[in-house]
């Protein structure tokens, strides 16, 4: 089937997997339009889109945003809108009841969208099914809860449903437990209390999409072999990998969990037991989906088929050991790391690596995209102070 002069609507276009998506949607024949908050958002800042439309599209305005999202599903005609982050596809999922009288939404039902964003019933999943997870505590209240549990410090603390590291805690000893707990207004019970597994092996992400009858049409694997800040945090230096017991291990939590479309599990490998352990899921596109149509798996036609109601392709195979840089922060890991020079792969590897915004065809975007990095380092400079942390998770 002919996708030409069907009309998507991608939200947020400050995150940078929307580059690809536009890209590929250009070329199946869509109109796309983008729902952009800034006109320094990298789609807006694209050659790419057919419509660029200046909205709200802000987490920090969520009840706005979603009036602004209804509008536009409201009184536009399109065939499909797409979600790029958990943000947005929160809001498709809360609503997909109503906004599915006016368009395909392409986001996982709400039930499932909750109990897939909250990492505490993941963990519980995954150990009730002998699905390997760090070892976590369960029915955590309090300060003595975490002491009588089995964990042994170092612990992580982490809120329920945020995304990536934000919000991750290390606790050294029982002191500085006690002194964290004490010193904050928080309920534990919103929060994940587990082992530290250490951040010396690979960072790997599974990335699937599984078609409305439950059947997974694609997986691809890429391990961060880098990552900033240092201690955790978004990975700059990306490798596809093939890891079958990673395929394994995430096709089955998927379907437990019952989800659809685009999914991806993030999952650290442990070296004490040489296991790679599921962290969280990502009931949505990944942040780093351009390295998946490097390695010939187009999700973006994945999608068209699985939401305007035709057969999905199956793309089970892909390119092993293509990589992908985000340049801007790979740049502050070879300055801050003291490993430069020693990292594997080399931080001056170039053969089949790509950066994940620039195109010398549409430059523009990794240029927008580097002023908005520099602004969210400002800003986190100053309530941070001298703790220096880049977020560009997004």
């Amino acid at each position: 089937m002919s996708f030409k002069g069907k009309r998507v609507l991608i939200l947020e276009g400050y995150a940078r997997q929307s580059l690809p998506f536009i890209r590929e949607f250009k070329k199946q024949g869509c109109i796309v339009s983008v729902l952009c908050d800034s006109k320094l958002d990298v789609a807006y800042a694209s050659r790419l889109p057919d419509y660029k439309i200046i909205g709200v599209c802000n987490p920090e305005r969520y009840d706005e945003t979603v009036s602004c999202v209804r509008e536009l599903l409201k009184t536009r005609r399109y065939d499909m809108v797409l979600p790029l982050v958990d943000f947005s596809a929160k809001i498709l999922s809360t609503n997909k009841a109503e906004f599915s009288n006016y368009t395909k939404v392409a986001s996982n039902d709400k039930e499932v969208f909750d109990k897939s964003q909250d990492k505490l019933s993941v963990m519980m999943e995954c150990m009730s099914n002998s699905i390997p997870c760090p070892r976590t505590a369960i029915n955590i209240k309090n300060f003595e809860d975490i002491l009588n549990s089995d964990l042994v410090f170092p612990i992580i603390i982490k809120p329920r449903r945020e995304c990536g590291a934000s919000g991750f805690i290390y606790i050294k000893d029982e002191v500085e437990l006690q002194e964290y707990i004490m010193g904050l207004d928080i309920s534990l019970e919103d929060y994940v209390v587990q082992e530290l597994i250490p951040q010396d092996d690979l960072n790997l992400s599974c990335n699937l999409f599984i078609d409305n009858n439950g059947e997974v049409k694609s997986c691809f694997i890429y391990a961060s072999h880098r990552w900033f800040p240092l201690e955790g945090g978004t990975g700059t230096f990306n490798t596809t990998i093939y890891r079958e017991d990673v395929k394994e291990t995430c096709i089955k939590l998927a379907k437990l969990m019952n989800l659809r479309g685009a999914v991806g599990v993030d999952l650290i490998h442990d070296p004490r037991d040489n296991v790679a352990k599921v962290l969280e899921i990502n009931p949505r596109i990944m942040a780093c989906a351009q390295i998946g149509f490097d390695a010939g798996v187009n999700q973006a036609q994945q999608i068209l088929e699985n939401e305007l109601g035709n057969e999905v392709t199956s793309m089970m195979n892909y390119k092993n050991n293509i990589s992908i840089r985000m340049t801007q922060a790979d740049i502050l890991w070879f300055l801050k790391s003291k490993d430069r020079f020693n990292t594997k792969p080399s931080w001056f590897k170039i053969k089949n690596t790509k950066d994940q915004i620039f195109d010398i065809k549409d430059p523009l975007p990794w240029f927008s995209f580097t002023l908005q990095a520099i602004a969210r380092y400002k800003s986190k400079m100053h309530k941070k102070g001298s703790k220096t942390v880049l977020n560009t998770s997004k």
